[in-house]
């Protein structure tokens, strides 16, 4: 079971966008409330031939910016039902292998669904990524390049979980506990 965070001192949260092409990855600083962006970019895995050479420096490249960042969680985006089983399967690796290392350093790490993301960050569970990407800028406020939309997938994944966190950290601090506090607390929230 994952432990969660309940204190408001600062933490690190990294956010990662699971690709085989491309990566995503996303640090944000949270202090209080307070989110700072403290780094992004995409790892371009095209130019590797095996899927043995993309998983290694997707390995490297993720442990080395644990290592250097050493985030207190990560958030990564959950495998979403495509047509293309191969390449859901090709994603679940990758997923399995971020967990992994999270897991090997002790770093609580949670799963969130495309939908969910869109929904937390914009407002609207079918945002494009243009509009993912403009909310990422507006809630860190920071110009991102526009080109990099995996990595502000990354961050906006990393957003979406101080988002989820804080509700579960205020229902987990009151009297009430669950799910049910959560609906009590949040009656607009249920259809």
């Amino acid at each position: 079971m994952t432990q969660i965070n309940t204190s408001t001192s600062e933490k690190i949260i990294l956010g990662i966008d699971p690709g085989t092409r491309f990566l995503g990855y996303g640090l944000l600083r949270i202090n209080q409330d307070k989110v700072t962006i403290l780094q992004y970019g995409v790892l371009n895995l095209t130019k590797y031939t095996t899927q043995g050479a993309k998983f290694l420096k997707i390995h490297e490249r993720v442990l080395g910016i644990i290592e250097e960042f050493l985030p207190d969680e990560i958030a990564i985006e959950s495998p979403f039902f495509g047509k293309n089983v191969q390449s859901m399967l090709k994603l679940g690796r990758v997923q399995g292998m971020v967990m992994s290392l999270a897991f090997s350093k002790s770093i609580p790490i949670a799963e969130y669904e495309p939908k969910k993301i869109k929904q937390s960050v914009t407002g609207n569970g079918n945002a494009s990524k243009e509009q993912v990407a403009k909310m990422v800028e507006i809630i860190g406020n920071i110009k991102l390049d526009a080109k990099l939309h995996d990595a502000t997938d990354a961050l906006g994944i990393a957003i979406c979980h101080h988002f989820h966190n804080k509700n579960i950290s205020s229902t987990i601090k009151g009297t009430k506990k669950g799910w049910g506090a959560f609906v009590t607390e949040n009656p607009n929230r249920i259809k």
